[in-house]
């Protein structure tokens, strides 16, 4: 009876819940192939080629195990990235990042500024901790449920992390003075933590002067136990934008 009523209540908090709508990049893993995907992971939206998809420059990705770093390859398809070159061991982890991803400009007092973004993601093998290498980064400590926000390898706090299942069930929370956060994972299956940092301090890519770094990054991990997940909804549309 408590089962029942523990899940009609989260079906309702399924319901209300609000879904993440900034567009990012995560890794997910089916079996050994694992893929990077751009869109909205709430959503069930994955951009395409031709489209939004053909705006990265050139994505990188990296196994990070216990014999250290490993560059990946990964393949362009119609709809998204897959990751090649070795698969994921317990414990082990892989990141991808795009560091060339189109810049944009704006006006300010008669001066154009020019601003960057870097999407990025992780995708982890278990709850086991691990350390941050991406420039803005969501990492695993060890402890069930707890995970701890890094920005350029110092922990940041007050960041506002969104925790969210391929249904569209998400719940939000932020990082406290030491970067934790944590988090409820009831529903069995994957879960992509996503959180977002602008930095405001100028600096230099590939000769563009840029006024500011905006950093998306994603943490893929998977309950191994919990509730059976609803099934994710209908796919959404690629954006129309090209």
């Amino acid at each position: 009876m408590l089962n029942k009523l523990l899940l009609s209540s989260l079906v309702a908090m399924l319901v209300a819940a609000p879904a993440a709508q900034a567009h990012h990049i995560w890794l997910e893993q089916d079996g050994k192939v694992v893929k990077l995907q751009f869109g909205e992971f709430a959503l069930n939206q994955r951009e395409t080629t031709p489209g939004l998809l053909d705006k990265f420059g050139a994505p990188a990705a990296t196994l990070l195990g216990a014999r250290g770093e490993r560059a990946l390859k990964l393949e362009k398809t119609a709809k998204g990235y897959i990751v090649s070159g070795a698969t994921p061991s317990a414990g082990e982890s892989i990141v991808a990042e795009d560091n060339a991803y189109p810049s944009w400009e704006t006006s300010e007092d008669g001066k154009k500024l020019n601003h960057i973004w870097v999407p990025a993601a992780r995708l982890a093998t278990s709850f086991a901790a691990q350390q941050p290498t991406l420039a803005l980064d969501v990492v695993p400590t060890g402890v069930a449920g707890e995970f701890k926000v890094f920005y350029k390898g110092q922990p940041l706090p007050k960041a506002k992390v969104s925790a969210i299942v391929p249904s569209g069930w998400s719940k939000e929370a932020e990082s406290d003075d030491s970067g934790v956060v944590k988090f409820d994972l009831p529903w069995k299956g994957t879960y992509v933590l996503e959180t977002a940092h602008t930095d405001k301090t100028a600096g230099e890519r590939a000769g563009l002067q840029y006024a500011s770094a905006s950093h998306t990054t994603s943490l893929t991990v998977v309950q191994p136990k919990g509730i059976a997940a609803v099934a994710a909804g209908p796919a959404m549309a690629p954006s129309a934008e090209h």
